[in-house]
């Protein structure tokens, strides 16, 4: 198949955008055969193709961080903060996370599937082709297994690539409060074994903060995870700067995640060990957090920049990775490029993905077509989604 008479952002990291200009791809059986100036096409392709009448296309979009199965809602502490309760309070009052794990443990999973597909289908109609699903409202060997069972059910019922992580390090269920480090042995690390066992996890996370587990209680965990030939993953310095950044660059993390409080040193480390570090505006703007990540830090050391919705019932209820490029663009200001190289690029990167993210020859055919001009209309408007259409694995 041949896409023809298109502005063409290939985020190879080539040039802005990495811009064709009437340009055109070739793809066949799923991938990229060829993708250039159509002045230039091959003659055996020359009177073929389909003409997408100079709209934008880029690579699909990565929603590299996502917490999308849950159970209930948490409406109401979203009520309590309007009203002048920190996270902080509402996590140590018993609500937060805590008050998720309740209600997802008693929700059926047929349930749990329903509710996590009207947040795929939210992300899919904005051009998603990959999206990134994390267990850790279980905080339990079953209803963790749960979860990530869901996860794979999504890919399953959906034209979409789900990557699977195991959050098992999340928050310390009330029944384990004050034992940390037993949970971590008793619950988790058994939860995180009973997953490999089941192919359940393409990755390991944890929730490296002062209201949920220190860098010596993760440690263990990102062990295990080596032990079992599993890349990690951390939430780190969301709220405070504890060392898990740099716990994270230590075991070679595909990423690590919010990273507000991240420092100059932590993005040298993040750079030492190839990481990259995920940016989450959604819960900055949810929490009405002050205090930025060091975006000007990661660009001297050549970190490179993720952009997800962390959509979940508290911190980001947002399922619009379009929305969560301009809040990175307007809060954290990145450039629209940065932005789009955010969602994926650097999102395929942080999830250690070499197939996708980038339109060149041997990549997956999954593709964004947009009724835009230029690619920085993407981050430019606000509550708009231009999409024409999403070509998935050449199909579409």
């Amino acid at each position: 198949m041949l896409l023809r008479n298109a502005t063409i952002a290939t985020m190879t990291g080539e040039g802005a955008y990495g811009l064709i200009e009437n340009g055109a791809i070739s793809h066949d059986d799923g991938k990229i055969r060829w993708v250039g100036p159509e002045a230039d096409l091959p003659s055996d392709l020359s009177e073929r193709g389909e003409d997408m009448e100079g709209r934008l296309i880029t690579p699909a979009l990565i929603d590299c961080h996502t917490h999308i199965v849950f159970g209930g809602n948490r409406a109401g502490e979203f009520e309590m903060r309007l009203n002048g309760a920190s996270y902080e309070e509402v996590a140590r009052a018993g609500g937060g996370i805590v008050s998720t794990v309740t209600a997802t443990r008693d929700t059926p999973e047929g349930e749990l599937l329903t509710d996590a597909l009207t947040r795929a289908d939210a992300l899919i109609a904005e051009g998603v082709s990959v999206i990134e699903i994390k267990s850790g409202y279980g905080l339990d060997i079953d209803t963790e297994i749960k979860m990530l069972r869901v996860a794979r059910r999504v890919a399953a019922s959906r034209d979409v690539r789900v990557k699977m992580s195991f959050l098992g390090a999340h928050a310390v269920p009330a029944e384990y409060k004050g034992r940390n480090a037993d949970y971590i042995a008793e619950v988790c690390l058994p939860a995180l074994e009973q997953a490999v066992a089941e192919g359940l996890a393409d990755a390991v996370d944890g929730f490296c903060e002062g209201i949920a587990f220190s860098v010596e209680e993760i440690e263990p965990v990102f062990a295990k995870a080596k032990e079992l030939g599993l890349p990690v993953k951390l939430h780190a310095e969301q709220l405070s700067n504890i060392g898990g950044t740099k716990l994270a660059a230590k075991y070679g993390a595909l990423s690590a995640d919010h990273v507000e409080y991240a420092d100059e040193s932590d993005a040298q480390a993040l750079a030492g060990s190839g990481s990259v570090a995920v940016l989450l505006p959604g819960a900055f703007y949810t929490l009405h957090e002050k205090q930025v990540p060091p975006v000007d830090a990661f660009r001297k050391h050549g970190v490179p920049m993720a952009l997800a919705t962390d959509c979940n019932p508290g911190s980001s209820p947002l399922a619009s990775l379009l929305l969560t490029m301009n809040m990175g663009c307007t809060l954290f200001r990145m450039t629209p490029e940065e932005a789009l190289a955010g969602v994926t690029r650097h999102a395929a990167q942080a999830l250690g993905l070499d197939d996708t993210g980038v339109i060149a020859p041997g990549k997956r055919a999954d593709l964004a077509v947009w009724d835009v001009a230029q690619p920085a209309e993407l981050a430019y408007r606000i509550g708009f989604n231009p999409l024409n259409r999403r070509i998935f694995g050449g199909e579409g």
